[in-house]
Order: structure tokens, then C-alpha cells, then sequence
């Protein structure tokens, strides 16, 4: 591939709803361009940009894939991104890089949740944004009921551009609004000019173009004071001020282009080539980055060539055959190949070896990557949301901001002697997946492996053991209960045994009770020298010991004050290991006599979900035995904040309720408060469940 300038790079990131055909029209748009020589479809697992094994296995994209190619005199780097909740990681990471999200919705289904959360982090990364109705030559299409979903959802910016011509529930052609011109396609997918549609086709449709064109106009006058002045004169615009126009409009963020084509028969797919070469923005159209110097300060870094390099690092693949896969996006300058840079994010250096340009799973090598374009290193240390730059100007770019982990599994190995394989395997996977944790809870000491829900911990299983083999097996977690006590008692402990020569002897008498302490609290009060003090380090010792075990269930004890007040010895027989088990044994003693409870952790919870919503959410929150505390207005418009406390042991399935009672839109965050005692009714069942 023949190297592009700042100037002639496309960045488009495709997102939206599951199932509004992301990867079929990335397929259609690499087809029609040359750059594939078949149009694969994701059913037959032929695409170019769903090649993983898994992505295949499902008929869903699980990652962000880039596929680059040529069109025309620009190169375009297209980011197919997942729609399912579970990988938003991926689209995260896509729209990052991008620098114009292209945002599918189904002419069938119409605007969903995905099509909304798209569209949100556009505007929240500052990305101009443009809808393609996708499937609009589906029986149940609907492309006009769409585009006033659109308008209704997302305000006035939305601007038709490519509109179908529709007869008898068919459509018969695509109008043009930039070009004023009707285009029908063979069976091939090839363009034939014909005449624009009258009312001979449908009584509505010559009066809904005429109101498309009133409204497209004056959308675009709306970018520029001469523009409005020549559309209140009743002049019709030029195809290149309509151009200049949108172009200007998309910057901007005041116009949302809605254009339409068929992925499965490429109608239309012509007319947004053409669209991303002429409407969509350059890298130097886009925004510059506000990053930090090297003395913390901001700094504006905008897409220039000619500018010392600097680069980010959006995505990270752990390929077990080719090595660590780095997703470059070059901000200024110019990447090299067999060049090194610094890491500003670690402060080591980063030696580029080869240099690649993607097609999918195609691999192209290539000597530099000028600013604003994207390319793949490998073998390299650098993480996802590293900074690389060279060294006489060095910065940080701000992080990409990943949706937080709310499902956990604990992981267990199928085959013995796996442990290290599965946790070396599970940290290269963390690394390619900024939104799966993994480690050791240190109240229960499994170790925990978290995502976004049950299927993006399925499919992290799976990647596991076909990329590194190691097979695992995810139960629930176990909950970190306590058990503590209500009243204060006085017991003895005696060890005392003979067996020939030297004996064993320790005797203690100590002092229970409750107290706010995390930790064991150990006072002595010996008057007389009833116990020396050399022993009390002893008796600590084993009191500290007896405490991971409690006397119902074997959970931790927390909330305990001990108090060595008597006791006795044996100038001979008594030794530190005596007095050790003689305060195990009145530990042991005293908590069955002490009124004995188990303790649950309960979690802070804080919900975000739309109004509408919050009486269900509430309502399965009293079920889970939750009390709410608050809620407030959300930053976000129609969306409420809602605060709790839930036992953590009712909390495991919520991340899969709250999902389906908001249709995705909820999320939430759960961390740990504190213990409180458990209900008796529950008390006899952790008792089982731990023998």
C-alpha cells in the first residue's frame, strides 16, 4: 500500500446496535472499493472483519477489527466495532481512534439502545457522527418511520442525504440529494442514472421530496451566514456548497447526514464511497487532542505531519502465533518502522520493529504512517492507551475511559496443575481487554475473573483454551462472610499433657467481647505474674491463628476483643506452643458461649437508569433485600441516579436483570461498604453450604 498523507486519511469507525449489520456493510463498502474479491456474509462466518474463531462460532463481532483499504486518491481505515453490551470495550476503543463515527441502524428494527449509546459516546469523545439505514430492501423495512425515530431521538441535526424511492412496499431507486439525481442498481450492484420520482410511483412521495429537499437545504444553510442568506433569496445551491456545507456541518457537530443502501445486493453502497471521500472529515478536519507536556501541563496536539511524533495506542491483540499486536493511531508526525520512541505512559523506550497496514486478518507491511493514520506494530511493550513520541517532545494523551467491570466469576482449573498456564493465559487476555480483571479476592481467596456479563466471560473462556490451553471452569463466587459475637463472656483454656520427659502446660483464663474492630484487639491484665510475659506473644499468636476460623460456618472472625486476665504455669512444662493452644482452646470455647453470628458484606450500590425505569429497579432491589437511599437527576437527560445498600450476596444476577429491565440503557457500580449481621433465616444455609 503506497504511503497517504494527513490529508487523503478516512478514520470511520461503524457502530450501533447488535444486529443492525455493522459488519455487513464494512463488507459491502472493502467489496465494492476492490479491496475484497467477494462479498462474505456473516452468517457463512466469510466476512473480512469477523476472522476470529469465536466471532465466527457466534455470528457476532466480539472486537474492534480494522479493515484499511484504497478509494480513489484517499485511504480509509474502517473500524468495525461490537454492538453486543458485553464487548462495549470494543467499541470504546473504535471510536477513540476514529475520526467519524459511522452509526448503523436497521430500516427493520429502527433505533435501539445500541444506535443511543453509539451516538452518546460520539458526542461525548466530540466525533462527527453519521447514520446509515442499513437492510432497507427487507420486506419490513421502514426507512421513512426510521428517519423520524431520528429526527425525534436525536433532534434537528439529522439531515437526510441518500433516500430510497419506494412502490409497492419495494424500493425502486435512490435519490441523491447532494447530486439532485435518481440512481437504480442491476443485480450486480451497479448504479444506472434514471428519472427523479413523480407522483406516477406514489401520491406521498413527490411531496415528501419536496419537503427532504426544503429540509437538507436548510440544514446546510444553517452552516454558513452567506449560505442562509442565499436560501431566504430562494436560491438553489451549487453541489460543491452543498458539499462544503455537510462537510462543514459534520465538523461542527450542527449536521448528522442519514444516508440508506442495501449490504446484501451493495445498492448504495457506491454513494457512500463517495460520501466519505467528499463529506467526511480529514484528520486535520478533526479536533485537536488535549494532551499533557512532560511538566503535567495541557497541550493541544493537532493531526500535522510536520510536527515531532507522537502516537497513541488504542487496541492491543495477544496473538499466540504472531506475538503482541499493537492498534497505532498516529496523532502528528510520522511513524517509522525500525525506529525507536519513548513511552511516555511507562518511561521506557519502545523500539518499532515491522510496521503494518490490516485488512482484517491480512497483513500488508509498510515503511511509515503519517499523522491521523493507523497502523500495527508488533513484539512491542506498549499497552492499550500508551503514548508513544519521540523524544524531543514528549506528552501524554488521556486514557481511553472503558466501561467498568460489574459481572465476576470465580475461575477454577479443569486439569490440575493448569494454574499458571491459565493465569498467564488470562493476564495476556486482560491486556487485550482493558474491561476483564483478574486476581485473588483476599477475603475468600479465589481468584476472580470479571467483565461486562455472562457471555463476555463465556467467550474470554474459550479464547483461553483455544489460544493458550488452558480450559477453566467458572462457578459463583463464594461470599466473604464473618462471624463475630453479641456478649461478653469469661472462659479457660488448659493444655496440659504428659509424655514422658518434658510436659505440656499452658493454662489462660481470657475475656471476650464484641468491639468495632476490623482486626483481633488483644489486652493482657495478669496481676501477679499468674502468666510471665514471655507467653503473651503466645497467646496472641494463637488467638490470631484461631480467628480465620470461626465456630458455625469456619468464615473469618471480625469484631473481637480478647482480654488475658489469669491463668497459670509450670516452670518446666509450660513452653510458648502450650500457651498457643491454651488460647486456642479458650477461643474456641468462648465463641460458642459468646452468642456466635455470621456477617454479611453489603455493597454501596449506585444505579443509572432511565426514569421510567426506576419503580421496577426499585422494586427488585427490596426483593434482593436492598434499601435505596437516594436518587438524583442524572448528568444525562432522562436518566436518574440510584444510591443503595444490597446484601453482595443477592447482587450476583443483577448485572443480567438490570440489563433487562432498562433494554440495556442501565448501568451501575458496586463496592464494598461494610458487614452486617446475617438474618437468622439465612444463617443454617451458609452453615451448610460451608461443611
Amino acid at each position: 500500500m503506497k504511503h497517504y498523507g494527513t490529508d487523503a486519511i478516512r478514520n470511520v469507525a461503524i457502530a450501533g446496535h447488535a444486529g443492525s449489520g455493522k459488519t455487513s456493510l464494512a463488507e459491502a463498502l472493502l467489496f465494492r472499493a476492490g479491496a475484497s474479491d467477494r462479498l462474505g456474509k456473516t452468517d457463512d462466518g466469510t466476512t473480512v472483519c469477523d476472522y476470529d474463531p469465536e466471532e465466527i462460532k457466534r455470528k457476532a463481532s466480539l472486537g474492534t477489527s480494522l479493515a484499511s483499504f484504497a478509494y480513489n486518491d484517499i485511504k480509509v481505515n474502517l473500524l468495525d466495532t461490537p454492538g453486543l453490551f458485553d464487548f462495549a470495550g470494543g467499541m470504546h476503543e473504535g471510536i477513540t481512534a476514529s475520526g467519524t463515527v459511522m452509526i448503523t441502524v436497521s430500516a427493520k428494527s429502527g433505533v435501539k439502545v445500541g444506535t443511543e449509546k453509539a451516538y452518546d459516546l460520539a458526542c461525548e469523545l466530540g466525533r462527527p457522527k453519521m447514520f446509515v439505514v442499513t437492510k432497507v430492501d427487507d420486506a419490513d423495512a421502514n426507512f421513512y418511520n426510521v428517519l423520524t425515530d431520528l429526527k425525534t431521538k436525536f433532534g434537528p441535526t439529522v439531515c437526510p442525504v441518500v433516500v430510497p424511492v419506494i412502490k409497492d412496499r419495494k424500493v425502486v431507486s435512490f435519490v441523491n440529494l447532494i447530486e439532485m439525481k435518481a440512481y437504480t442498481y442491476d443485480a450486480k450492484g451497479n448504479a444506472v442514472e434514471t428519472e427523479m420520482p413523480t407522483a406516477d410511483i406514489s401520491e406521498k412521495m413527490e411531496y415528501r421530496m419536496d419537503g427532504l429537499v426544503a429540509a437538507f437545504s436548510e440544514a446546510v444553510a444553517e452552516t454558513d451566514d452567506d449560505l442562509m442568506e442565499k436560501f431566504f433569496e430562494g436560491e438553489p445551491f451549487t453541489q460543491k456548497e452543498l458539499v462544503h456545507g455537510i462537510h462543514k456541518g459534520m465538523n461542527e457537530g450542527i449536521i448528522t447526514p442519514v444516508v440508506c443502501c442495501s449490504s446484501s445486493t451493495t445498492a448504495g453502497i457506491d454513494m457512500l464511497l463517495k460520501e466519505i471521500e467528499l463529506l467526511l472529515p480529514s484528520p486535520r478536519d478533526n479536533k485537536p487532542i488535549l494532551a499533557e507536556d512532560a511538566d503535567g501541563e495541557p497541550v493541544e496536539i493537532a493531526y500535522d505531519e510536520n510536527a515531532p511524533m507522537s502516537a497513541f495506542v488504542f487496541k492491543t491483540v495477544a496473538d499466540p502465533f504472531v506475538g503482541k499486536m499493537s492498534f497505532i493511531k498516529v496523532v502528528s508526525g510520522t511513524l517509522k518502522a525500525n525506529t525507536e520512541y519513548i513511552n511516555t505512559t511507562t518511561g521506557s523506550s519502545e523500539k518499532i520493529g515491522k510496521l503494518y497496514s490490516l485488512c482484517g486478518k491480512k497483513q500488508t507491511e509498510i515503511s511509515e504512517a503519517s499523522a491521523g493514520d493507523i497502523a500495527v506494530a508488533v513484539k512491542i511493550g506498549a499497552g492499550t492507551s500508551d503514548t508513544l513520541c519521540a523524544a524531543d517532545r514528549k506528552i501524554s494523551m488521556p486514557a481511553i475511559d472503558f466501561p467498568k467491570p460489574c459481572y465476576r466469576m470465580a475461575v477454577f482449573a479443569k486439569a490440575q496443575g493448569d494454574e499458571s498456564k491459565i493465569s498467564a493465559g488470562i493476564q495476556r487476555l486482560a491486556e487485550e481487554d482493558k474491561t476483564l480483571l483478574y486476581g485473588l479476592d483476599p477475603f475468600t481467596k479465589e481468584q476472580i475473573l470479571s467483565g461486562l456479563g455472562e457471555q463476555h466471560l463465556d467467550v474470554a473462556a474459550a479464547k483461553l483454551k483455544a489460544k493458550f490451553g488452558a480450559d477453566i471452569v467458572l462457578k459463583e463466587p463464594k461470599i466473604a462472610y464473618r462471624e463475630t459475637i453479641r456478649k461478653k463472656v469469661k472462659v479457660e483454656g488448659k493444655h496440659k499433657k504428659q509424655s514422658g520427659g518434658h510436659g505440656q502446660y499452658g493454662h489462660v483464663w481470657i475475656e471476650f467481647e464484641p468491639c468495632l474492630s476490623d482486626e483481633l484487639v488483644f489486652e493482657e491484665k495478669v496481676f501477679g505474674g499468674a502468666v510471665p510475659k514471655n507467653f503473651f506473644p503466645a497467646v496472641e499468636k494463637g488467638l490470631q491463628e484461631s480467628m480465620k476460623k470461626g465456630v458455625l460456618a469456619g468464615c473469618p472472625v471480625t469484631g473481637l476483643k480478647a482480654v488475658l486476665v489469669d491463668g497459670s504455669y509450670h516452670p518446666v512444662d509450660s513452653s510458648e506452643m502450650a500457651f498457643k493452644t491454651a488460647a486456642s482452646l479458650a477461643f474456641k470455647e468462648g465463641l460458642k458461649q459468646a452468642d456466635p453470628t455470621i456477617l454479611e458484606p453489603i455493597g454501596k450500590l449506585t444505579v443509572t437508569a432511565p426514569d421510567d425505569n426506576t419503580g421496577d429497579i426499585m422494586g427488585d432491589l427490596n426483593k434482593r433485600r436492598g434499601r435505596v437511599i437516594g436518587m438524583n437527576p442524572a448528568s444525562k437527560k432522562g436518566m436518574t441516579v440510584i444510591e443503595a445498600e444490597v446484601p453482595t450476596r443477592e447482587m450476583q444476577s443483577f448485572t443480567t436483570q438490570l440489563r433487562q429491565i432498562t433494554r440495556g440503557h442501565g448501568s451501575f457500580t458496586l463496592e464494598h461498604l461494610r458487614y452486617e449481621q446475617l438474618p437468622g433465616n439465612l444463617v443454617s444455609e451458609v452453615i451448610l453450604s460451608n461443611e
